[in-house]
């Protein structure tokens, strides 16, 4: 079983209905678009939901780091804000 599909632009145009439920399937992995011989566009089916959920959850894990010695949780501006009494500028 093939994992792509090279197409032309126009055959895509053509047939775009039919190669979109060829995708969702499983014939394919993925359908590459080309004009000109060239790769313009890829077209790939939706990952399950579960899958996708799971994806989301901690991708960023790692990608933040907290210096030694800052306190999260100290105020950020000496003065008040204006919020609690509605107000948007001081």
């Amino acid at each position: 079983m093939p994992t792509a599909k090279l197409i032309s632009a126009t055959e895509f145009k053509a047939t775009c209905l039919d190669l979109l439920d060829r995708l969702n399937a499983g014939e394919w992995e993925r359908v590459e678009v080309t004009k000109r011989g060239k790769v313009v566009a890829v077209v790939t089916a939706p990952m399950a939901q579960p899958a996708a959920v799971a994806g989301l959850h901690g991708f960023m894990r790692g990608s933040v780091t907290i210096p030694p010695g800052l306190d999260l949780t100290a105020p950020v501006a000496e003065e008040e804000f204006g919020a609690a009494e509605g107000l948007t500028y001081r």
